[in-house]
């Protein structure tokens, strides 16, 4: 049985993690009424997914947590899906007090964690806490997993078999955390709706349509939960962060109200679902009370978009208004019942928007100007108030001072904002020093940070000068952050 992971056949497209500015008053009555809108424009540019072998030395990791919660899905019971089983965190239990305590504890942890994505040799590079896979590429063409790599159609596009048998990918990357020195924790990013469509319907387009169109479509969301079921059965007992549909939940937020938009849930997932409604919010629940009932220690989170928010330079704004209406809908969708909730900077190295795109997606490290990370931080802190659960910061640029905005080395100053540092500036002007800020993190629960590339030519933990490294060693030998006071 093969060892090496290969390389998958194609690469997770991202979306841009920006729109166009609505004033966010008008933006909070437009999902009141169940329209709203953003312009975003998406870049559909391919992720690189390098191929790398994870060290697979044997030993498959137990994943087991002292922790337990009943976990259960909102919306009723469902059928097929034991409510007591429950992940390892009681949504909300911390809030009022230490928001996020019990998920980090639930990781073992008792600090804010880093996460990376890059190669084997780059994430043996730091003891980092985390390491993120995208799961991507499409489905299956059968309604059901494929059971021979070598039968299995389309060839090379399902996750189930960039390794064989099906399934061995997801249990190499598990033992592969397991056997890092010390074990990381393994997240997995499932990102399947958009290029399932892709090659389902013709002329389809990224946008709303992923909600509107794929996940009505019987023959799509049919293979999409039996999916999801056999990557949390592979799982099983194991420890490890589930990530669900990036940008996703922002095209609901777009396309209207989750609890009336259609979609197929109980009619295609009977095993599961039965009980829940046939809607958007029906589906998100689906989705998170199967991993309660599939891959119990597992901790799994949708995406909060900032689209509206991101690229704000006025500074009268009270942000905390689009971050509750995102709330409202997130909830809607199972949130409030999940273990966090992801955010994003940005997808791509501002760098690379600005020589590359001739656009300006630059965060001011001072926080003297916005946009800035005291803005993007404000709104953390509404919405993860709202929804009761921590945010995750995921797929974090790592551009730096020392990149030469070329390919694969591009400037930014997320790295160095979180951990101090020569940021780079706006527009790539002179850097500047600036202090850590994981106690303005650990102030709007975020619980830590993943860094890693949202697209092939970005800056990366291999490009990157070792800056990553560097930073998350004196990080974590100096203690860290700690959570809660």
């Amino acid at each position: 049985m093969s060892t090496t992971r290969t390389q998958p056949g194609q690469g997770a497209r991202r979306h841009a993690s920006r729109a166009a500015f609505l004033p966010l008053t008008v933006a909070s009555l437009l999902v009141a009424c169940g329209s709203s809108r953003g312009n975003d424009k998406g870049s559909g540019a391919d992720a690189s997914q390098a191929a790398r072998d994870d060290g697979m030395q044997g030993g498959s990791s137990s994943g087991s947590t002292s922790g337990s919660s009943s976990g259960a899905s909102s919306g009723g019971g469902t059928t097929g899906v034991d409510s007591g089983s429950g992940g390892t965190v009681t949504s909300g239990t911390d809030a009022g007090s230490c928001l996020g305590s019990s998920f980090l504890s639930a990781l073992g942890k008792d600090r804010l964690i880093i996460g990376v994505s890059g190669s084997n040799t780059a994430e043996a590079a730091a003891p980092y806490d985390l390491r993120y896979t995208y799961l991507s590429g499409g489905l299956f063409s059968s309604p059901t997993p494929c059971s021979s790599c070598s039968s299995c159609a389309p060839s090379g596009s399902w996750w189930g078999c960039y390794d064989s048998p099906p399934g061995m990918y997801v249990t190499y990357i598990l033992q592969g955390a397991a056997a890092a020195t010390p074990p990381q924790i393994p997240m997995f990013t499932y990102y399947e709706i958009l290029q399932t469509a892709e090659a389902t319907l013709s002329g389809f387009q990224e946008g709303t349509a992923e909600v509107t169109e794929a996940a009505t479509n019987t023959g799509i969301m049919t293979r999409y939960y039996n999916d999801w079921r056999f990557l949390l059965q592979t799982i099983g007992q194991t420890k490890a962060v589930l990530h669900i549909e990036p940008d996703f939940w922002g095209y609901v937020r777009q396309a209207g109200d989750p609890t009336t938009l259609p979609a197929a849930v109980g009619s295609v997932n009977s095993t599961d679902c039965s009980s829940l409604p046939s809607t958007i919010a029906g589906m998100g629940q689906c989705m998170i009370a199967m991993v309660r009932k599939y891959a119990p220690h597992a901790l799994v989170g949708l995406q909060a978009s900032a689209w509206n928010i991101a690229g704000n330079t006025d500074p009268n704004t009270d942000v905390t208004v689009d971050a509750k209406a995102v709330a409202t809908v997130l909830a809607a969708c199972g949130q409030s019942t999940a273990d966090f909730v992801v955010v994003e900077t940005s997808d791509r190295d501002a760098g690379y928007y600005q020589i590359v795109e001739n656009e300006d997606t630059w965060w001011d490290p001072t926080d003297k100007m916005r946009p800035d990370y005291a803005q993007d931080l404000t709104w953390i802190t509404a919405l993860t108030e709202a929804l009761g659960v921590p945010a995750l910061y995921w797929q974090t640029p790592l551009g730096n001072s020392m990149g030469t905005n070329t390919n694969n080395s591009y400037k930014d100053n997320r790295v160095d904002y979180f951990f101090g540092g020569s940021a780079s500036t706006v527009k790539s002007g002179p850097a500047v020093t600036v202090p850590p800020h994981w106690t303005d993190l650990a102030a709007a629960h975020v619980v830590g940070v993943a860094f890693g590339a949202g697209a092939g030519g970005q800056t990366t933990p291999d490009t990157d000068g070792g800056n990553l490294a560097t930073k998350t060693k004196a990080y974590i030998a100096a203690g860290g952050q700690t959570l809660c006071p």
